[in-house]
């Protein structure tokens, strides 16, 4: 039975590879990582494309909030994903 779950694992994790890492990987991911559960709850990743990443944010206090914090934000992005030049803060739907 152990045998089995080795082999179930070592297929899963070759998924995982295949398709650009573990969920959580990637820009998005980093996004979470860094940022608080109060501010994880007034955004939405929308995309990234080109070096650069869209979020939406629910409101314009929190667009200010997170602009202060996009500095620290593209250095983190930087350590953990090579290529990201930007971040567009955008105010939209969050659902």
């Amino acid at each position: 039975m152990e045998a089995i779950n080795k082999v179930i694992q070592d297929v899963l994790a070759g998924w995982s590879k295949e398709k650009g890492g573990p969920a959580g990987s990637g820009p998005e991911g980093v996004l979470k990582k860094i940022l608080t559960k109060q501010e994880q709850g007034h955004i939405k990743f929308n995309y990234s494309k080109g070096g650069v990443i869209s979020v939406n944010v629910d409101s314009s206090s929190w667009m200010y909030s997170l602009n202060l914090k996009k500095e620290s934000l593209l250095a983190a992005l930087e350590k953990e994903s090579a290529g990201i030049k930007d971040i567009h803060f955008r105010i939209g739907e969050i659902k």
